[in-house]
């Protein structure tokens, strides 16, 4: 599907894109998160330029890159992820969004990994 995605709909539309995006995740889940982290990583530049970065499946790829990176082993990687993405997070939704609070607990729990433990 995703070869005729890209050879009818071409790399920079937002059906592709989602398909790439769904094919890194299934690659995390399906036990490769250095996979998935690199497939994210070849996506987001793409995204970028499409979407724009405040869009929120912008912000959403980011977020799943993070949480790739470290399920791939790099805690602090996704902790700089994470500490990068939530401002730009904040600048779009507020405190109680959903999202909102899924990235400030995954930056807690990525942060407590890499051996920061979370305030009390």
């Amino acid at each position: 599907m995703i070869n005729d995605q890209l050879r009818v709909l071409g790399i920079d539309h937002p059906d592709t894109i989602n398909t790439r995006a769904n094919l890194a995740l299934l690659r995390g889940q399906a036990g490769d998160p250095a996979g998935a982290v690199t497939a994210f990583e070849q996506i987001l530049p793409d995204v970028l330029r499409v979407f724009g970065p405040d869009h929120p499946f912008t912000l959403e790829l980011r977020n799943r890159l993070a949480w790739w990176r470290g399920k791939a082993g790099d805690p602090t990687g996704a902790v700089a992820i994470y500490e990068l993405l939530l401002p730009d997070v904040l600048g779009t939704l507020d405190l109680a969004h959903p999202r909102t609070r899924a990235i400030r607990n995954n930056l807690a729990y990525w942060s407590g990994q890499a051996g920061d433990p979370p305030m009390r």
